[in-house]
């Protein structure tokens, strides 16, 4: 039996090359539907079991990784993408297939080779559903929001902060920036030097405004530099325990679980 497959694709170009280049394959694919959203493809998801998903990242109603939020998704993913630079660590990181656009020929026959390793040789019965695909959606449009991040102009991301020191306005370069963390509902730069001052952004916007490149969420309270991770040390669950320079307030500031693969990507670029 040919491999069914589901393209979500926002650009019908796009989703027409796709299918077509499935349709020439030596094994040819049955396109069971395309969508171009993530309302279409929760709506399709319900409807049909396809082997396969062919999945854009970037939807005309979202990412699509909120699919996930709103379906079960029990085939492999083969994700369609134009980030390069983050994309080959990241994805891989995750056991996910990908294709960067424009979608080469050879890749895709190598992307499926693998795909039809991964199926079962026969189809499983109605009550043994195929087992879920082995990644974390949440995670990975972590990754892909770092990526968005790292594809903008330099000249987006902060340089400097203004910080107020009794009457007077002080900046500070983004060079004597150490790292951020709240503490009592407050946010807090800690500059290299060993001062704080109070910033009136959320970690949340912060994290918007650093490069990526350069600066790491290490969890909800810190935001660090990489210059400033003096050491890194295993801890209990698969967590990571981080020791910065200077000194955190906080005894221990961890790497979640969920974050550790990430992080690790973003050390070794």
């Amino acid at each position: 039996m040919p491999i069914r497959a589901l393209i979500v694709e926002d650009e019908p170009l796009a989703a027409r090359r796709l299918a077509d280049m499935l349709a020439r394959q030596p094994e040819p694919l049955e396109i069971l539907g395309t969508a171009e959203s993530v309302a279409q493809a929760v709506k399709l998801l319900r409807e049909i079991a396809p082997d396969v998903l062919f999945l854009d990242i970037n939807l005309a109603d979202g990412l699509s990784f909120e699919i996930f939020e709103q379906v079960a998704v029990r085939c492999p993913v083969i994700f369609t993408t134009a980030y390069d630079q983050y994309a080959l660590q990241a994805f891989k990181v995750n056991s996910v297939d990908y294709l960067l656009k424009p979608i080469d020929a050879d890749e895709l026959a190598a992307a499926l080779a693998k795909l039809r390793q991964r199926l079962p040789a026969a189809p499983l019965p109605a009550a043994a559903p195929a087992p879920a695909p082995a990644f974390d959606p949440a995670l990975l449009a972590q990754l892909v929001q770092q990526m968005q991040q790292s594809a903008a102009p330099a000249a987006s991301y902060k340089t400097q902060f203004v910080v107020r020191v009794g009457e007077h306005l002080k900046v500070v370069p983004l060079d004597q920036i150490a790292y951020f963390f709240s503490l009592e509902k407050a946010t807090f730069l800690q500059t290299t030097e060993g001062r704080k001052f109070v910033v009136d952004y959320t970690m949340d916007q912060l994290e918007t405004l650093l490069d990526p490149r350069r600066f790491f969420r290490l969890n909800r309270a810190y935001l660090a530099q990489q210059s400033a991770i003096q050491d890194i040390i295993h801890y209990a669950n698969s967590r990571l325990q981080t020791v910065l320079k200077p000194t955190a307030p906080d005894a221990q500031v961890l790497v979640s679980r969920e974050k550790v693969n990430v992080f690790k990507s973003w050390l070794d670029r």
